[in-house]
């Protein structure tokens, strides 16, 4: 399960296979997907919305009747449904209507990127795969860049955020997480940048210099 955390929405890529033997179809998600009710929905602003593409996929049909009899047993999360494509326009037209949206990964991919570029880099969001329990492994949206490495242009907010991220999910510190995630946000309202999301009256720094403004904030 995948975690991406852009414009105060909570992108949830459940990732899970189908098996069929003897006609049965194994509903497997089901428990990973009721684990994103419990341990984020409801620990949001409980609002879930689920993004497929039902009108077209088989796979989408039966992941919306396993969502169908989860929203049964949280009744306290509000509920609602869009195909990605909708998703993908209302993302950039007002993303302030979602909260938590949980999807497939390939859905997750896409709609993560695309919601990257709304904060202005890729080099800003973080992420987390999570497994049962309180296990992840937590980095950037991004991959490598080995061309940039050793030149301090890296934008490291994206790991940063990384780190507060596994200190809220898999070590239950939401205000230490909170603290990082506070410094981040009074850094880049100083102005603060680094080259990829540089823009007009703002101050251009380096890794180095974008880590030690975010410490300093903590």
């Amino acid at each position: 399960r995948c975690l991406r955390r852009e414009l105060g929405v909570l992108l949830v890529c459940v990732c899970f296979f189908f098996q069929a033997e003897d006609g049965i179809r194994d509903r497997s998600p089901s428990r990973g997907l009721g684990d994103v009710y419990k341990r984020q929905a409801r620990k949001r602003r409980k609002k879930l919305c689920c993004v497929d593409k039902a009108n077209v996929l088989d796979t989408s049909r039966l992941w919306r009747s396993v969502m169908h009899r989860l929203q049964a047993e949280y009744p306290d999360v509000a509920y609602s449904e869009m195909f990605v494509d909708n998703c993908a326009m209302q993302i950039v037209k007002n993303p302030a209507q979602f909260d938590v949206i949980v999807t497939e990964n390939m859905f997750g991919d896409i709609l993560s990127d695309e919601a990257s570029m709304i904060t202005g880099s890729i080099g800003m969001i973080p992420s987390s795969s999570l497994g049962d329990g309180t296990r992840g492994l937590y980095e950037p949206i991004h991959g490598s860049a080995p061309d940039i490495a050793g030149k301090d242009i890296v934008n490291p907010t994206a790991c940063i955020l990384s780190a507060a991220m596994m200190l809220r999910y898999s070590f239950g510190l939401a205000e230490e997480a909170d603290a990082i995630e506070n410094a981040v946000s009074k850094v880049l309202d100083k102005g603060i940048r680094t080259a990829d999301n540089m823009s007009d009256g703002c101050t251009c720094v380096g890794c180095s210099g974008m880590g030690d403004a975010i410490l300093a904030e903590i």
